[in-house]
C-alpha cells in the first residue's frame, strides 16, 4: 500500500468516526494493521500539492469530502 493509499484509507477511518474530515493538525490515526498516519499533516500536504495530484487521487479525495480543484 502506498502512502498515499495509507492516507486515503486513514482518513476513511478518520470520517467514519468523527463524521468530519478536519483532522486537527496534530492528529494520529492508526489503521487497523497497526500503521501510524499523521493525518493532519497528510491531509495539510495533499491540499499544498494538490496542484501536482494526478486525477485519480484528486478523486480519492473528493469522493471522502475534500474537494479543491476550484481552488
Amino acid at each position: 500500500m502506498s502512502a498515499f493509499e495509507k492516507g486515503v484509507a486513514a482518513l476513511a477511518q478518520y470520517k467514519a468516526r468523527t463524521g468530519s474530515v478536519a483532522a486537527p493538525r496534530a492528529h494520529v490515526e492508526t489503521l487497523p494493521d497497526g500503521t501510524q498516519v499523521k493525518l493532519g499533516v497528510w491531509v495539510m500536504n495533499q491540499k499544498t500539492r494538490r496542484t501536482k495530484l494526478t486525477v485519480d487521487k484528486l478523486q480519492a479525495l473528493a469522493d471522502l469530502g475534500l474537494d479543491w480543484a476550484a481552488a
